[in-house]
């Protein structure tokens, strides 16, 4: 008999955290469930687009709970972006068969690396995919956990055509996904994290994908999974479901049967970061290395942006794309300088860095467009973990909620500020919730662009 879904409402109101337990039959018999149960390592999987630093905060927030550094390992995708057609070449862009292969050599690594005869799987968006493709596809023996998170495991639409358009909830592979009684492969335990209503891809109306009006053939309960654990996280996004400190809560409690002795990060006395150099080849982000560039960190005053002495790290990448390390403290505020051939020289400001990352990854900014033909100054306020809700969050850029973003369900991750000649130079401050980054406007006339990019 085919089970039907079911799901826990977890509030953002006066109970944030209240659940009640909830186990398939499947899930009881292979979740750990005693108190000092050691955890599983964990790879953590990104969403189409984005890369392993995504999973930055998350790694910091296992870390502040006991879970070693090299019992985690987050993938990036040599081409994190889908194709139009699964089934057609498309340059700078993955299939599905890409990804699976890549994430299975990164769970042969991951086990290689610590010994243990299983590890956890934890994916945001489309990075589900390649988790559950994987698992179904002779890896099942490998994964004790799937945490698949917004994952439109139904689709972004269900419709006729397009059929090798792998977010096709009617298409080719998510029908192979999901055949069967159970919508999950057996042996291994499945959680699903989604939101109410406020994720962009689980949308009724076609207007969230660019087609207003046009019903998608889904719902906002399309990420959910007969035979998983469902739950619901209220009032968060399609990224925030895999991000934010309740995603964290619930992906920890699943993996390691119980809850996490704190939500916090725990700082660090010395942090070292590095990470590597992306581009955008073609206008097509991919997580390929980057030679040649430049990498300049300062420290900057919290209140004007303005540097505090010279470079604390200077580096150049090689073939391999890495900068770094850089020894930091973990109450700087800091700009990285990223001199990138053939792009803009990007001027990214960051708040501290609480502790030690080694997937700083630095992309640098799109080309001035026809957009920009009469800035004097471009400044972009970036949320990579999170979009930018109105009226839901506090979003100010230079004290006004920025024009660019849309109220409503949260569909934005990005706003643009552009300033006339006579303002470059000046500070900007870019305000998310109690985040608060102080860049400066540099000129648009010498191929400069800054980049306020949120870490929460």
């Amino acid at each position: 008999m085919k089970l039907s879904r079911r799901s826990i409402l977890l509030g953002a109101g006066s109970l944030p955290f209240a659940v009640a337990s909830l186990r398939t039959g499947a899930l009881a018999q292979t979740a750990p469930t005693a108190q000092n149960a050691e955890v599983p390592p964990i790879l953590f999987v990104h969403g189409n687009g984005e890369y392993d630093a995504v999973w930055m905060t998350t790694l910091w927030r296992m870390e502040s709970n006991g879970v070693a550094r090299d019992r985690m390992m987050a993938i990036y995708f040599t081409d994190p972006l889908a194709r139009s057609d699964d089934k057609v070449e498309q340059a700078g862009r993955s299939s599905t068969e890409d990804q699976r292969r890549e994430l299975a050599a990164a769970i042969a690594e991951l086990k290689r690396r610590t010994g243990a005869a299983r590890v956890a799987l934890v994916g945001s968006s489309r990075g589900g995919y390649a988790i559950r493709n994987v698992i179904k596809n002779g890896g099942v023996g490998d994964v004790s956990h799937a945490v698949l998170c917004g994952t439109p495991n139904h689709g972004v639409f269900a419709t006729d055509d397009q059929p090798n358009n792998e977010f096709n909830g009617r298409g080719t592979f998510l029908r192979g996904l999901n055949e069967g009684e159970s919508e999950v492969t057996p042996g291994t335990a499945f959680l699903t994290l989604r939101s109410d209503g406020m994720d962009k891809y689980a949308q009724a109306d076609g207007r969230f994908i660019g087609k207003p009006g046009t019903p998608t053939g889904v719902t906002v309960e399309g990420p959910e999974l007969t035979g998983a654990t469902n739950l619901v996280l209220c009032a968060l996004d399609h990224r925030e479901v895999a991000f934010h400190p309740r995603a964290f809560r619930q992906i920890y409690k699943f993996i390691a049967g119980r809850e996490p002795a704190r939500i916090a990060i725990v700082p660090e006395q010395s942090v070292r970061l590095s990470g590597l150099v992306t581009g955008t080849p073609g206008g097509v982000s991919t997580n390929r290395p980057v030679a040649g560039a430049t990498v300049d960190v300062f420290r900057v005053d919290p209140d004007t942006g303005e540097r505090k002495g010279g470079a604390v790290h200077s580096a150049k990448t090689g073939a391999d794309g890495r900068w770094g390390p850089a020894q930091v403290e973990p109450s700087w505020f800091l700009e990285f300088v990223l001199t990138s051939p053939d792009a803009p020289t990007t001027h990214i400001y960051r708040t501290p860095f609480p502790r030690s990352s080694d997937v700083v990854h630095l992309r640098a900014a799109r080309p001035l467009g026809p957009a920009d033909k009469d800035a004097g100054a471009v400044v972009i306020m970036s949320r990579p973990r999170g979009y930018l809700g109105l009226p839901r969050d506090v979003v100010l850029l230079d004290g006004k909620e920025p024009a660019d973003v849309k109220p409503g369900v949260p569909t934005d991750s990005a706003a643009t500020l552009r300033l006339p000649a006579a303002e470059a130079g000046r500070n900007i401050v870019a305000q998310f919730g109690e985040e608060r980054i102080v860049a400066r406007a540099w000129p648009a006339s010498e191929n400069r662009i800054a980049i306020a990019e949120l870490t929460y």
